[in-house]
């Protein structure tokens, strides 16, 4: 991508022009020779702002004028997404032949990102997946060769650009996240983001015996996935940027590459895309990526990726009980919660390091639970604090990522998801899950955030505490992205914002 003034050699660099904007008379002066046509268009077709209108418009780049309308952005139910949802439809109507488009996409008043927005949709619709640019893909058979980006003054165009890249990096998420459970199976992962991030310090942790000391409920799961091109890892990065810390973010993200449900297996088709299960560590990975682009000062980022396989066979099972990295002792109640048990040993790990942190706040981050999808609808994220990130308004600050499009919904965890893991006999201190799936669950994405504050030992850091640690559980099953089609990225535009 490259920012472009509007000047007279457009035409020897560009063989088109992809305008997105509400409507063609707001257009500002620079942009005046782009109303006439179309104003003649609209004169004998009403439809101009409902649909992707190509026009032959001689002196143009290329001659050609792809025009696509945001309709309307001033309702009580719009949002910055109609600049995103415009450029994405924009670049799929390509098939005019442009290999050079020009996106021009005027700043809206009410929408200060929303030039950056079209161009991260225009990015999000270039994205090529991981094994189809394996397959010996030669430079034209890319969407475009090059994406230019109009801005009215080249100098604030360089910094929109380099941002825009920056946030685009983070394809480390589509890579990981999208491709099969064999091209990312846990092994792979690690080398991919070894290969990433070869200039930064990346552990990873794949000895069985070191696995099962320090995190037994991941083990567990690993159990049956343990041949070695399945076997689990468990990725460790850390950034830390310029000047002194302020403030230090701990990231654990679920990375089940392929969810079977274990013994408890999902059947009649449900296992159908369960690859996609990955996507809570691919967003950390892809938030690693944008911080070393970027490189904010003053705060310190530490991440850990849980990469193991869910299979059947020598599986763990229900019924069995496992002592957490904390000592709790947790009753396996459903083997298909398995992200609540590979995420809360690491957890855990980050609490004891928590201690010792400047400001830490801590987060998990997965595809939990079908319940998110059922309670929010597809393409909203759910976030959920515990007492001390609810006091300090830690919800409300990951809300803002709306002005990116990447939008979030806000939950609590209330008294009875706590009450709902508490043991039911002697034997146990919690249960892990109860016998349904989660959309059959009430409070089904809520439970799974109070699981992994009590196995983690977190609860010991709440607002009654003397040590109080900040605490958000965030479910993306529902934001992730479709399938079959292209993981979305989020929540790594809500987490850079």
């Amino acid at each position: 991508m490259q920012p472009v003034e509007w000047t007279t050699d457009l035409k020897n660099q560009y063989d088109g022009i992809l305008l997105v904007t509400q409507s063609y008379e707001t257009l500002p002066p620079q942009l005046e020779c782009l109303k006439a046509p179309l104003q003649d268009y609209s004169s004998v077709d009403s439809g101009l702002s409902d649909e992707v209108v190509v026009l032959k418009v001689p002196g143009l780049p290329g001659n050609r004028l792809l025009f696509v309308s945001t309709g309307p952005v001033n309702r009580d139910y719009d949002d910055v997404r109609r600049f995103s949802d415009a450029a994405v439809n924009g670049i799929k109507a390509l098939k005019t032949g442009m290999q050079r488009p020009l996106l021009v996409c005027p700043e809206h008043p009410e929408y200060k990102k929303s030039t950056l927005v079209a161009a991260l949709g225009a990015l999000h619709a270039l994205y090529m997946p991981l094994e189809v640019r394996e397959s010996n893909t030669k430079p034209n058979d890319y969407k475009v060769c090059v994406l230019g980006l109009w801005v009215p003054q080249e100098s604030e165009g360089k910094r929109l650009v380099q941002v825009a890249e920056a946030l685009e990096s983070g394809v480390a998420y589509r890579d990981i996240g999208g491709s099969d459970p064999e091209r990312m199976a846990a092994p792979r992962v690690a080398d991919y983001v070894q290969e990433l991030f070869k200039d930064s310090p990346v552990e990873v942790v794949s000895d069985v015996k070191i696995l099962e000391k320090e995190y037994p409920c991941l083990a567990a799961v690993n159990r049956c996935a343990n041949i070695p091109r399945h076997q689990g890892r468990v990725i460790k990065l850390q950034y830390c940027g310029d000047g002194p810390i302020t403030t230090t973010l701990m990231l654990v993200g679920k990375g089940i590459t392929y969810d079977t449900g274990g013994a408890d297996i999902k059947a009649g088709g449900f296992m159908a895309g369960m690859h996609r299960d990955k996507c809570g560590s691919a967003a950390v990975a892809g938030f690693f990526q944008i911080l070393a682009k970027l490189k904010p000062k003053h705060l310190k980022v530490i991440g850990s990726m849980a990469m193991v396989r869910n299979s059947v066979g020598s599986c763990y099972v229900a019924d069995e009980l496992l002592e957490s990295r904390a000592g709790r002792r947790v009753r396996v109640g459903n083997t298909d919660a398995e992200g609540r048990m590979v995420m809360v040993d690491l957890l855990c790990e980050m609490k004891e390091k928590a201690v010792r942190e400047v400001s830490p706040q801590l987060f998990t981050i997965a595809t939990l639970t079908g319940h998110a999808i059922r309670a929010m609808g597809p393409n909203y994220s759910i976030i959920m604090d515990n007492g001390p990130a609810h006091r300090s308004g830690n919800a409300a600050q990951w809300q803002k990522g709306e002005v990116l499009g990447d939008e979030f919904e806000v939950s609590r965890i209330r008294r009875e998801d706590y009450e709902f893991h508490k043991g039911k006999s002697e034997y146990e201190d919690i249960l892990q899950c109860n016998n349904l799936p989660s959309s059959a669950t009430p409070r089904g994405h809520q439970t799974p955030a109070a699981f992994l504050i009590m196995a983690s030992g977190l609860d010991k850091h709440g607002v009654d505490s003397e040590a109080p640690l900040p605490y958000s559980h965030i479910d993306i099953a529902g934001s992730s992205g479709p399938f079959p089609g292209v993981p979305t990225g989020a929540p790594i535009l809500a987490m850079a914002t």
